[in-house]
């Protein structure tokens, strides 16, 4: 029996002389939540959009649930659902009416579309919200009310590009919640965030895309160990990051390193050691400076 959802091979593409994706491979296990990072232009949302059909790879291979994306796409399309960068609702009509029309157009009976609405307005916390016009929405509302049109027919696969851009911290929050209890009802989730606090608060597994190449990947603990044992942030008396520098912990590195930077930073800079965060993995990783070298990440 295939564990995984999503099965990636040697996936390519490229628009005209410049390629975007050069040979990916990636594997997620059904049940999981998968991140992938990247900064803009990394081709994240290319290989989305290869992944839901929306775009055909140049080379390799790509299944979803056992499904191939370019050979099988309407059964591609029947597994898995997608929520874009931005929320495709209908800013006219009500929650309520944006919801009954996507069951009716997805093939719902007209009782099936009432009972189906009712029960995502109640699972997404948009009750009270259902008989106002969208435009009216706050932008946290708009996401989750998109969130709830792309799952008015359940299907094993979810695809989120980012998220919850945009988004304030309470309703980001809110989303994650959601984004949580999806994968405790067995669906397999893989978004893309610019966020990493977001990767390493939901993500089993994460990957870094960067020059249309997965750079790293693997659970938020074992990235971070990548970076060194300690990180030392340098900073000014308005307790501002100067530079940060990753080290692997022992007392003759972090004295190295120290003495190497000392001559241009103020001399009433403070120093502060710390365990590796996320965003240090991803500098570390879309830079051409490497924690393996040794050298000043400057932010």
């Amino acid at each position: 029996m295939n564990v995984y959802a999503i099965e990636v091979k040697s996936l390519r593409k490229s628009y005209g002389a410049h390629t975007v994706l050069d040979g990916i491979d990636l594997s997620v296990m059904k049940g999981t939540i998968f991140a992938l990072l990247g900064p803009n232009g990394a081709g994240k949302t290319t290989l989305i959009h290869i992944l839901s059909t929306l775009s055909s790879p140049d080379g390799g291979s790509a299944r979803i649930v056992g499904h191939d994306v370019v050979t099988e796409r309407s059964a591609v399309h029947g597994s898995i659902s997608l929520t874009g960068q931005f929320a495709a609702v209908d800013e006219v009509l009500t929650g309520q009416e944006n919801l009954m029309m996507m069951c009716r157009l997805s093939g719902l009976s007209a009782t099936e579309a009432r009972t189906r609405t009712a029960e995502l307005l109640k699972r997404f916390e948009l009750q009270a919200a259902a008989g106002k016009r969208v435009k009216a929405y706050s932008g946290g509302m708009r996401r989750r009310l998109d969130l709830a049109l792309s799952l008015v027919v359940p299907r094993p696969v979810l695809f989120l590009d980012e998220p919850t851009t945009g988004l304030d911290t309470v309703s980001r929050r809110s989303l994650w919640d959601i984004i949580l209890q999806l994968k405790r009802q067995g669906m397999t989730i893989f978004l893309t965030t610019q966020y990493l606090e977001e990767a390493d608060q939901l993500a089993d597994e994460i990957a870094v895309l960067n020059k249309g190449r997965i750079v790293a990947s693997g659970t938020a603990e074992e990235l971070k160990a990548r970076v060194g044992g300690e990180v030392i942030e340098l900073r000014n008396q308005l307790d501002e990051v100067l530079m940060t520098i990753p080290t692997s912990g022992s007392l003759s590195d972090v004295q190295h390193s120290l003495s190497e930077v000392a001559a241009v930073l103020p001399p009433d800079a403070r120093v502060v050691i710390r365990k590796p965060s996320m965003d240090d993995v991803f500098l570390a990783l879309t830079t051409t400076t490497s924690a393996e070298h040794k050298e000043v990440i400057h932010v």
